[in-house]
């Protein structure tokens, strides 16, 4: 089986070396994984990677139009890309309709997730999920429920994009004029005081096995928020709870496959945030201390096996400096 890896940061050469760092940690992470398969992986001439086990394909143009060109000379395809103007749906849909393999979420999910309202209507009665508003840039005016201190992100933000701190109207309109969307809304979250965290699990389309609880090293600014890294594992008391409830949140939306990602805030008790379809940076940390090889398993699970038992050896921190990303073994 011929296999395509697309990380959308280091094929397309993004300019902000801190978003590359979290790219090329992830594609460098399941190009180790994945040493033995038949995988090219695409990149830009002025991106390096530290592998020299897989094929290297420079992306010179378009990436749409070599994907047009090119696809059908594989058996299957892992995207790793933004939810933001639907890139990751996009890329998804057109692979699928080529009739290539989806070493991940189907489209449908994808989109289920990266509209971050649309998500919370499919969740709020299943999981416990921050209460989530959906408010149009044309009507900002009429909100008034400043009834404690909220959240304002893009519906189709990515990672801490965006998102801002907001505890009355003129602070709203400020937050909003610095939103980048597309779309005609965005939307308003209760702000809950608590430890972020995140879940990482593998799912077949059907049950979802939550591999790890991780700790999210997020810095709240007045200009908005930072992720700086994170722990994997994270040790906490509802860690049991957290697990529990990202695996419902999972087995509730119809295609999600692969690796996905759960993040939520643990304060008094589990709130899930939101899901992301995709691999997402705790991978680096967890597949060095997973007593299996996560890269196959992915693989693997797109084909309906999951494992039934596994163990972490060990803690890892993964850190963000300057627009590098390190890993450091905990005691």
């Amino acid at each position: 089986m011929k296999i395509l890896i697309i990380e959308y940061a280091t094929a397309l050469g993004i300019d902000d070396p801190s978003i590359c760092a979290e790219g090329h940690a992830m594609v460098n992470g399941l190009l180790d994984d994945l040493k033995d398969r038949d995988i090219d992986y695409l990149i830009r001439k002025q991106h390096t990677l530290n592998n020299n086990h897989c094929n290297p394909v420079e992306l010179k143009g378009d990436l749409m139009d070599w994907l047009y060109n090119n696809i059908s000379n594989y058996n299957a395809c892992l995207v790793i890309a933004p939810e933001e103007d639907f890139i990751l749906h996009n890329i998804t849909q057109f692979i699928e309709k080529e009739g290539i393999n989806i070493i991940g979420s189907s489209s449908n999910a994808v989109m289920a997730c990266s509209d971050k309202f649309k998500m919370y209507e499919s969740l709020k009665n299943k999981v416990p999920i921050i209460e989530t508003e959906k408010v149009f840039f044309d009507d900002i005016d009429k909100y008034n429920n400043f009834n404690k201190k909220k959240v304002i992100k893009p519906a189709d933000g990515v990672s801490c994009s965006g998102v801002m701190i907001i505890t009355n109207l003129e602070e709203l309109k400020k937050a909003a004029l610095m939103l980048e969307t597309n779309l005609p809304y965005f939307v308003i979250q209760d702000f809950v005081e608590g430890t972020t965290a995140s879940v990482s699990l593998l799912s077949n389309g059907n049950e979802a096995v939550p591999l790890s609880l991780n700790f999210q090293d997020i810095q709240f600014l007045e200009e908005g928020i930072n992720y700086n890294g994170g722990k994997v594992p994270l040790n906490h008391k509802l860690a049991d709870e957290a697990k529990l409830a990202a695996k419902k949140a999972v087995e509730s939306i119809d295609g999600l496959k692969g690796y996905v990602g759960v993040d939520m805030i643990l304060g008094e008790e589990v709130n899930v945030v939101e899901i992301n379809s995709r691999i997402t940076t705790p991978y680096i940390a967890l597949k060095d201390i997973l007593d299996f090889n996560l890269g196959e398993a992915i693989l693997d699970s797109i084909y309906g096996e999951l494992p039934s038992k596994f163990n972490l050896n060990g803690k890892i921190a993964f850190i963000k400096e300057n627009n590098k990303l390190k890993l450091k073994k905990l005691n």
